[in-house]
């Protein structure tokens, strides 16, 4: 499968008519999680590639009494247009929220709602990035902020993940070398590594950034999900005036209510409403009525540590069927949050072969490729455990241990090692 095929145009068999698409299309990626999931509609396909929270998880019947509420008490305002900044109810609340989480003072004029927090990301990109600016990320990177990026053509420069965060001299290389525009970063529960920056890492990381102009775009979708019980602290409280906080609904509520957030300066912020009012004029309304009509009937926090309770299980589970079935050689993230595991295979071990050998099983894996933007992760996968029941976890997991044992021609033994 490829996984960076470019749109460089095409061929209307039936009019034989070439259409000729916008140059940055050739240096787009195709999402590769979008395409691996239309071969796992099978319902006998066992699929820890995708990203999705767990459905049994959404509660179906608050969300239904919500909107149910908000159609019948106001229900011509909510079907009609909206400012594009977003519900100021639903921002006061999510202002509130990260005093109470963060002890950050945010006003909600600093909150723009979005649709999903991919829609940041893009905002971000128009605002900030010209063909040929510089911009960095973490290696391995979060493939969604590779794709939007990619779009306004810039010129990537990854800095290396290691088990406490970014390397910090090669981010201080990489911002002495060239004038970066952004560093996106993932900091709670790391897509796709799992990894959580320790308290020191992010202070180191700000001191090497405070001597630059270069952003952070901290990028929080799983800050809630952390089932250790410690809240780390923000980017923005060690660099007030140089960070872009995004966040998500998706992975608390529903992903199919499309709701994100940015958090911005009002300087920056002006810039990403009009970008936003050319985009889409704004969000789906309906969607942030029936949102914070939930998250004001409904004990949000309650229901955050049900989805915590069981995504540790869930990540409990799998990480003892790795621990006993797949091979020392083989390393492995234990992510204190989020919804995934990083898997390292030996050496010219090939995740994509893993990939393909592992579909036969009725097994689907995510090889780790697309997250690097310079060619790298060929022998690693990403496992998403939070949308598979623990019997499942056993079962495909167990498929996936035996191939990876014959196609690295190496026996089972007890995994020692932990973390990669």
């Amino acid at each position: 499968m490829d996984t960076h095929k470019p749109l460089t145009g095409g061929l209307n068999q039936a009019q034989g008519r070439h259409y000729t698409f916008a140059s940055r299309m050739a240096k787009t990626p195709k999402s590769f999680i979008r395409e691996i999931l239309k071969v796992t509609t099978n319902p006998e396909i066992i699929s820890f590639a995708g990203g999705l929270p767990n459905p049994a998880l959404i509660d179906v019947e608050g969300i239904r009494k919500a909107a149910a509420a908000v159609l019948e008490d106001d229900g011509r305002s909510v079907l009609q247009y909206s400012t594009t900044e977003g519900y100021l109810p639903l921002r006061q609340y999510i202002a509130d929220r990260y005093k109470k989480r963060l002890g950050l003072s945010i006003s909600p004029d600093e909150i723009l709602i979005t649709n999903g927090s991919q829609q940041c990301l893009d905002l971000i990109g128009k605002v900030f990035i010209d063909a040929g600016d510089h911009v960095s990320l973490e290696r391995p990177g979060y493939l969604g902020a590779i794709q939007a990026f990619s779009l306004y053509e810039p010129v990537f420069h990854p800095v290396t993940l290691h088990e406490d965060g970014p390397d910090p001299g090669m981010l201080a290389h990489v911002l002495d070398t060239w004038p970066v525009r952004l560093f996106y970063g993932v900091p709670n529960s790391q897509n796709p590594s799992g990894i959580t920056y320790t308290g020191r890492r992010r202070r180191e990381v700000a001191s090497v950034m405070k001597k630059t102009d270069t952003l952070f775009i901290e990028d929080d979708a799983y800050g809630e999900l952390n089932f250790g019980g410690e809240t780390m602290p923000s980017m923005r409280e060690f660099l007030p005036d140089q960070t872009v906080i995004t966040g998500s609904f998706s992975k608390i509520l529903a992903p199919g209510m499309r709701l994100g957030w940015v958090v911005a300066s009002r300087e920056i912020m002006e810039s990403i409403v009009i970008a936003k009012q050319a985009s889409d004029l704004h969000s789906n309304y309906l969607s942030q009525r029936i949102a914070y009509e939930y998250l004001t009937r409904q004990d949000i926090d309650d229901h955050i540590r049900k989805i915590r309770t069981a995504y540790k299980n869930q990540r409990d589970c799998m990480i003892q069927v790795i621990t006993e079935e797949f091979p020392e050689s083989v390393t492995y993230t234990k992510p204190q949050g989020g919804m995934f595991i990083w898997i390292t295979l030996p050496e010219g071990c090939s995740s994509m072969v893993v990939f393909e050998k592992a579909l036969e099983k009725n097994v689907a894996v995510l090889p780790g490729s697309p997250f690097y933007i310079d060619g790298g992760g060929t022998n690693t996968l990403r496992l998403n455990f939070s949308n598979s029941s623990e019997e499942k976890i056993i079962t495909g997991i167990g498929r996936l241990a035996k191939v990876i044992r014959g196609l690295c021609a190496i026996s089972p033994c007890k995994n020692t090692s932990g973390q990669s």
